[in-house]
């Protein structure tokens, strides 16, 4: 997979990018990630990315002209296009479904927005997706996109060592409820000890008790998971619900 990502902020995702899995994902050949500084595609001799909005208004927002520009640059390095998705706290509400989806795609392009936004015509005319981290606001798009290309680039073939992990994690796609309670040695520390079911040997038995510990605790924290997953059981296979 390869991932553009265009930005004001490119030292902001170089540091994370580089260190644990993503850094080993780069290495290892996985993954291609490249930072593109968005001024340089600004025309000006004073790299202007950004200008008023007409009407008035308060802020700025980042011209359609060095975007354009960069995601048309960008998309020739390779000979496949990526889907271009644009950070925004309007967009669709990432989670893990859209991670897996994502992460079956061969090339992505990220636009950072900043300042009040973007020119709409980025919207209209260039932009594929719109991607949202959740109901509030930050300084600029490059934190969210360092969060949504963690999650996807961990879900490529061989980047995590265990890849069973993935599959049993919270939200996976087999049982979208949240990680039940989990421990390692020592067996007792300060008096609390690790569950005796845990190390009883009965694989069963555990498997059992980690699901319901599983169920109790999506349904303390995560109600509302609970109703969605007995909403897609409900639905057969290849039907809709009304």
């Amino acid at each position: 997979m390869r991932i553009d990502v265009i930005t004001l902020f490119p030292e902001i995702l170089s540091g994370p990018l580089d260190a644990s899995i993503m850094g080993r994902a780069q290495r290892a050949g996985q993954t291609e990630i490249h930072l593109h500084q968005l001024r340089v595609y600004a025309t000006d001799k004073h790299h202007t990315v950004d200008e008023k909005p007409y009407g008035g208004g308060p802020g700025m927002l980042l011209k359609c002209e060095p975007i354009f520009a960069a995601v048309e640059d960008v998309q020739a390095k390779a000979s496949q296009p990526g889907r271009v998705i644009l950070l925004t706290p309007g967009g669709t509400r990432f989670d893990q479904a859209k991670a897996r989806e994502l992460a079956a795609l061969d090339r992505i392009v990220f636009i950072c927005g900043h300042y009040e936004g973007v020119d709409e015509r980025v919207r209209e005319h260039l932009v594929d997706e719109e991607i949202s981290l959740g109901d509030f606001i930050l300084t600029n798009g490059a934190l969210p996109a360092l969060v949504v290309i963690d999650a996807v680039v961990r879900l490529l073939p061989n980047v995590v060592g265990n890849e069973a992990s993935t599959e049993s994690e919270s939200f996976s796609a087999e049982r979208p409820w949240l990680e039940g309670p989990q421990y390692t040695r020592p067996e007792e520390f300060r008096g609390w000890r690790v569950p005796e079911i845990l190390l009883s040997g009965h694989h069963g038995k555990i498997e059992k008790w980690s699901e319901e510990q599983s169920r109790l605790r999506t349904e303390q924290l995560r109600p509302d998971l609970l109703k969605t997953s007995a909403v897609a059981a409900a639905v057969p296979s290849g039907g809709c619900s009304q």
